[in-house]
C-alpha cells in the first residue's frame, strides 16, 4: 500500500507564497503520473496541478501562472510552489499517484480523479486576507 503523507501546509497572507510536499513511499516513483487537487469547505475536491512521468505539467486555470509543481525522482517526491495566494485558495491540498500509463497522457485524464488510485491525507492550507 502507497503512502503518500504531504507536508508544509500551514496558515498565510494573501499575496504570501508558500510549498507544499508529498513523499512516494512506493519502490519506481518515476513510473508514475502525480496530481494535486483541493478541497475547500463545502466545495467538491478539485483538480489544481499534474506532471507526468516524464514531466510535463498541467494546471488549473485557476492557478495557472501561479502555481508551480515539481518532481525529484531521485528523492521520490512532488512539490507544490504557491505563488500570490488568495483567501480562494484555502483547502485542504491532496497529493495524488496515477495508475501506470505510456509516457504521454491527455490534459483530461490527468483531471480525473478516477485516473489515481493512491492519495494522502492532505495537508491544510489556509491564506488570510
Amino acid at each position: 500500500q502507497v503512502q503518500l503523507p504531504e507536508s508544509g501546509g500551514e496558515l498565510v497572507q494573501a499575496g504570501d507564497s508558500l510549498t507544499i510536499s508529498c513523499a512516494y513511499s512506493g519502490r519506481i516513483f518515476g513510473d508514475y503520473n502525480m496530481g494535486w487537487f483541493r478541497q475547500a469547505p463545502g466545495k467538491e475536491r478539485e483538480f489544481v496541478a499534474a506532471i507526468t512521468r516524464i514531466g510535463s505539467t498541467f494546471y488549473a486555470d485557476s492557478v495557472k501562472g501561479r502555481f508551480t509543481i515539481s518532481r525529484d525522482n531521485t528523492k521520490k517526491t512532488v512539490s507544490l510552489k504557491m505563488n500570490s495566494l488568495k483567501p480562494d485558495d484555502t483547502a485542504v491540498y491532496y497529493c495524488a499517484q496515477s495508475r501506470r500509463t505510456a509516457y504521454y497522457v491527455s490534459a483530461e485524464y490527468l483531471m480525473d480523479q478516477s485516473s489515481y488510485v493512491a492519495w494522502g491525507q492532505g495537508t491544510q492550507v489556509t491564506v488570510s486576507s
